[in-house]
């Protein structure tokens, strides 16, 4: 299980939305490269970006500051937010990010993501967000009819990387995630998938090492980390501990010697 740090992009600061509420900001540092070169420090593997702006408007707002952190940092990088083109996606692969992420041109556009996922085989992820079980587009402002576990099966077979699953309803609200719609995410790909929305303790973190058999790899977490509610290194530490005794003590081995 991966912990990925969150750094929301909205007019160059560190930001967090309610629920994907434009609305609802909550700024938690005006320089997004040395916040991510704190988490590096912390322990972080792997950094999540989202570029609000893009996802709302469709416009490259913050590129300057994304090559800022990817030539920065020595961890790989992700980012999602407004791609809904391949000139898009090939110009932020060429900023120096691992991978892109792909929500809006999913739905829409379904035969781009798999051609960028045979052009670029590990650096495409699918971002489902979903309110209520359908999927959400355009920075979660227009909602579909389309069920998240039916575009998940879409993509299962395509190539891409992995899905990135976002409960709108859980998102910024720290009360934990949803277990169950991400249990019916994993369920349906066949590719692993990546938690996103609602924690708030390390023990929702800690809640979600059931679903890995499943498929369930990785999980991103923001405004804990910013309120400091999580402390990554702490919970880097305790997610490998707990997986260490699984190892050692399988569940439903109670009183074997």
């Amino acid at each position: 299980m991966q912990l990925i740090p969150a750094i929301d992009l909205l007019d160059g600061h560190c930001v967090r939305l309610h629920q994907g509420d434009y609305d609802q900001v909550t700024r938690f540092s005006g320089d997004p490269v040395a916040q991510a070169l704190s988490w590096q420090q912390q322990g972080a593997r792997r950094l999540h970006l989202v570029d609000l702006d893009g996802a709302r408007s469709g416009l490259p707002v913050n590129d300057t500051t994304v090559k800022a952190i990817t030539a920065a940092l020595d961890i790989p990088v992700q980012l999602g937010g407004g791609v809904r083109s391949a000139e898009r996606a090939e110009e932020l692969l060429g900023c120096g990010l691992d991978r892109v992420i792909l929500g809006t041109a999913a739905l829409e556009q379904p035969e781009l993501v798999e051609q960028l996922a045979a052009r670029h085989p590990g650096r495409i992820v699918v971002g489902i967000d979903a309110r209520n079980g359908k999927v959400a587009t355009r920075g979660w402002i227009e909602e579909s009819g389309t069920e998240a576990t039916a575009l998940a099966r879409r993509f299962s077979h395509s190539g891409i990387a992995a899905i990135i699953s976002t409960d709108i309803a859980t998102d910024g609200t720290l009360a934990g995630p949803n277990l169950l719609a991400l249990r019916a995410m994993a369920e349906a790909s066949a590719v692993p998938v990546i938690a996103s929305g609602g924690i708030g303790t390390l023990e929702h973190l800690l809640s979600l090492l059931a679903l890995e058999p499943l498929g369930v790899q990785g999980v991103i977490v923001g405004r804990a980390l910013y309120d400091g509610r999580v402390d990554l290194a702490d919970a880097l530490g305790a997610i490998g501990e707990e997986r260490l005794q699984d190892v050692i003590d399988p569940p439903g081995s109670a009183g074997i010697a």
